[in-house]
């Protein structure tokens, strides 16, 4: 078992948790945390906005412009040539590229073990027994937060949905408040310190090792 200290909201160590070594002891692997990540920066990206149309595309333009001979001018083919007015443009910019890259579910579950068993044993992770507030706070979470060992910024995992604790964060541009279902490599990769709730350790396992 992997063992996660936990604190109360004082910064006091209240005891360690027996985390599930399937996911807070794995071997870390960086190239497959690399390929996690790369799937998932990919997978964001939207095509370009910009998209011209190819000749081919632009509606009409089948007949020609004028007649062959006796115009004085250079003869001409249909008006969706890229050189006509209201024609097709060659070169142009398109929007058809899709960046989509996949990855096993299993590969992806064994990335993000191998990232959170590495924040552990860089003493980067660590649990908050509960949070105790019935009104939405920003300095009240900021108070708790402060007691913790964070140095820098942190990801602060939740078991379910919870609006006292994400509304009292969301000011907080150090902060980022996130469901165990949506925990993912790239926020793991971007916040120093990854704080989970007591009650979303347990939730883990149901998630990530039952299904």
């Amino acid at each position: 078992m992997a063992n996660i200290t936990i604190y109360n909201q004082e910064g006091k160590k209240v005891r360690d948790f027996d985390a599930s070594s399937a996911i807070f002891d794995a071997e870390f692997n960086r190239d497959l945390v690399q390929q996690a990540l790369t799937r998932q920066l990919a997978n964001r990206r939207l095509g370009m906005i910009a998209h011209t149309k190819t000749k081919g595309e632009v509606v009409g333009g089948k007949k020609k412009p004028f007649r062959q001979k006796g115009t004085g001018g250079a003869r001409q083919g249909a008006t969706n040539n890229p050189h006509q007015k209201g024609g097709g443009v060659s070169f142009g910019p398109r929007n058809v590229k899709n960046y989509k890259q996949d990855m096993p579910k299993k590969q992806r579950r064994a990335a993000l073990f191998s990232a959170l068993s590495q924040k552990l044993r860089d003493k980067k992770l660590i649990g908050l027994d509960k949070y105790d507030a019935t009104e939405i706070k920003t300095k009240h979470f900021v108070a708790s937060i402060k007691n913790l060992p964070i140095e820098k910024d942190c990801l602060f995992v939740i078991p379910e949905k919870n609006a006292t604790i994400a509304k009292s964060a969301s000011n907080l541009p150090h902060v980022k408040t996130i469901q165990v279902n949506y925990l993912n490599i790239a926020d793991l990769q971007k916040y120093d310190t990854v704080v989970f709730l007591e009650a979303s350790l347990g939730k883990m396992e149901e998630v990530f090792l039952t299904k």
